[in-house]
């Protein structure tokens, strides 16, 4: 087809691709078809599955973290966005149930002015006798 031969313009076409994407949009937005809530209590966080992790099993992860953080709530595991506070979730199995999770104890930490030697000098116990 030669360049004098092109009946409409890349312009024109780009505007008529766009308007049909905006076009359908408002169509079903005005049917209803597309749903929008604001209740976050109806708002399925993500979905998961499990990657089994056995002696001699290799299994394979991508190695980027994703935006989510899991944390104990009330006793059961609770998965929370990064980027939205205020989208937590519990994680259930297939028929609803919470997935429980334990905290397990920290070690107890040592704070850094107690460790150094200077410092155990003025907390020792210096009874006021001396040989």
């Amino acid at each position: 087809m030669a360049q004098d031969e092109r009946r409409y313009s890349v312009r024109a076409l780009i505007i008529v691709a766009l308007l049909a994407i905006l076009g359908t949009v408002l169509t079903l937005e005005t049917a209803g078809l597309i749903s929008h809530t604001r209740d976050k209590d109806k708002v399925q966080v993500g979905e998961f599955r499990a990657v089994y992790v056995g002696p001699r099993e290799d299994y394979r992860m991508s190695p980027k973290p994703s935006e989510l953080h899991a944390e104990c709530y009330d006793g059961y595991l609770a998965v929370g966005s990064d980027t939205d506070i205020t989208l937590k979730g519990v994680l259930v199995d297939y028929k609803n149930r919470g997935i429980r999770c334990t905290v397990a104890p920290r070690p107890p930490q040592v704070a850094p002015e107690a460790a150094t030697p200077e410092a155990s000098d003025h907390t020792g116990g210096d009874d006021g006798q001396t040989q």
